[in-house]
């Protein structure tokens, strides 16, 4: 068979390396193939990730309730709790299904005999996000429509002295979401706050601290990375991180596989089972969270949607179900542009984040489209960062997938476009991090006319699929061994202002380690 017929074969057919077993069956159930979903739950199959018997029995629960057949749903649903389920999963959704167990009188008495509770509930989150020397964001989601109450102290104050306190509602229409935009905070300051129902009284379980004011010289962390495919026994990943301190995560793409955009059920399935962990939650209600997609969490595996903005029509509705999960300072354009693309800082260090997905267009040579890619070169000669970080969420180092166009290999002349812009515009302090390939790397591209780009890789948050370290030239060092994720530790405070790279392994371990200075980002 010719070689170009086996690659676009290979394009063609749904990737199920990295994805457990119990997505794959709600993927079936959600195009009414209950059967095939019922007969994949009962196989064992080494090859496929397995989220347990628990997990197995929540999916045999939404199989029914697809089906319209609650009653049967509820006894699954309390045969996942009695085999390790959170309950909280079934008061989160997804939204097009619970509604139905919700309903029945069974299901009612069971939730006040597990809960003790009959009101509203936070059932994920918070999430911190966007923290700003004086402002911040959190989102919440509930389990029923009502009030939620955000309470912000100073950590070593008097709890009864409030910096903010705000009261907003979680309806139908966001799937029982709501973000809080909390100001008036001051930078370089800790401070612990609380979102509770109204009706609760304040527990300041959470804290979190304000960077120094923009632009000014700092020491702090930023841990980054992406494919983070659902295996229960690597969530302990998120402690990890959290061990490091960082001021930020960066969560650059695949940070859930859904890989079936246009239903809403498989989406909303793989968002919900992440924001239920406990070691995720802990980690995002402390931790500044920033995020983009790529394929897998906004189409199917290397996809390239063209450049229209409702065709597929899948387009508009995915871009609105990650808004709804995340909590990001904006997303694109808007409305008018929909997108993940943002930038944001830290101190007077300056990160740009691109989305690689909507606008991708083969036939038009353009990763980014014309307004993402103007927006991105504008904001890049305007910045005043002492770093510039560019966070694609695929590589731009060439031949990274030997023979496969999916990372920036796949759009060398927009590529060059960028990297001679830095060049001509002679942009100092700019390196490049990125996700995709299931490892961290260190790498670099000579410039002719430039200094030396960096790039820092790291894309097995908590996959099991595992890409090999792939010699390119400029290849510092690169891991593949376990689960691992980038860390920069950035000191803009010294008199040659130095980030250093960490690879940290899932057991915390270091491995890999290079010193960047300031210095060597310049002609």
């Amino acid at each position: 068979m010719p070689r170009f017929l086996i690659l676009l074969l290979a394009l063609a057919t749904p990737v199920f390396a990295q994805h457990d077993i119990q997505r794959n069956a709600v993927q079936m159930i959600a195009e009414g193939k209950y059967e095939a979903a019922a007969k994949l739950l009962k196989k064992t199959d080494a090859k496929k990730p397995d989220s347990g018997e628990a997990e197995s029995l929540f999916v045999e629960m939404l199989s029914l309730l697809h089906q319209d057949k609650p009653k049967a749903a509820l006894k699954k649903a309390k045969a996942a709790v009695e085999a390790g389920l959170p309950f909280e999963r079934m008061l989160a959704g997804p939204p097009s299904l619970m509604p139905k167990l919700y309903e029945l009188a069974d299901f009612q008495t069971w939730k006040t005999e597990r809960w003790k509770l009959i009101n509203n509930q936070i059932v994920a989150g918070p999430m911190l996000g966007n923290v700003t020397g004086t402002t911040a964001r959190f989102w919440v989601r509930t389990n029923t429509e009502g009030s939620v109450n955000l309470v912000i102290v100073e950590d070593k104050s008097d709890e009864s002295k409030e910096v903010v306190n705000l009261t907003q509602e979680t309806e139908k229409a966001s799937n029982l979401t709501t973000v809080f935009e909390a100001t008036g905070l001051k930078p370089n300051t800790k401070y612990k706050y609380s979102t509770e129902v109204l009706w609760q009284t304040p527990r300041f379980k959470c804290s979190f601290s304000t960077p120094v004011k923009a632009n000014a010289p700092a020491k702090f962390n930023v841990a980054f990375g992406g494919g983070a495919g659902f295996i229960p026994e690597w969530e302990r990943m998120w402690d990890t991180i959290g061990a490091t301190n960082p001021a930020a995560l960066l969560m650059l793409g695949d940070n859930v596989y859904i890989d079936q955009p246009a239903e809403s059920l498989t989406n909303y399935y793989c968002y919900m089972r992440r924001q239920a962990r406990p070691e995720w939650r802990k980690l995002i209600a402390k931790t500044a969270v920033y995020s983009i997609w790529d394929d897998h969490d906004f189409a199917t595996n290397d996809c390239n949607p063209g450049p229209d903005i409702d065709e597929p029509t899948w387009k508009r509705p995915v871009w609105e179900i990650f808004k709804e999960n995340w909590v990001n300072p904006s997303y694109g354009g808007g409305d008018e542009n929909p997108g993940c693309w943002y930038d944001f800082q830290i101190g007077d260090v300056h990160f740009i984040m691109l989305d690689g997905r909507f606008y991708r267009d083969r036939d038009g040579k353009t990763m980014l489209g014309p307004v993402q890619k103007k927006w991105f070169l504008d904001t890049l000669k305007k910045s005043t960062g002492t770093f510039k970080v560019i966070c694609s969420p695929v590589p731009f180092t060439a031949k990274i997938k030997p023979g496969s166009k999916d990372p920036w290999d796949g759009f060398p002349e927009e590529r060059e476009e960028i990297f001679s812009f830095i060049d001509t515009e002679n942009i100092e302090g700019v390196f490049l991090i990125a996700a995709d390939r299931h490892r961290t790397d260190l790498r670099t591209t000579e410039r002719p006319n430039g200094y030396k780009l960096y790039e820092f890789m790291s894309s097995r948050l908590t996959n099991r699929h595992t890409h090999p370290v792939v010699k390119t030239d400029g290849l510092i060092w690169g891991y593949s061994k376990k689960c691992s994720f980038g860390l920069m530790k950035f000191d803009t405070m010294a008199e040659d202002p130095q980030v250093i790279f960490e690879g940290i392994n899932i057991d915390g371990e270091n491995v890999g380690e290079f010193v960047l200075k300031r210095s060597m980002l310049k002609k």
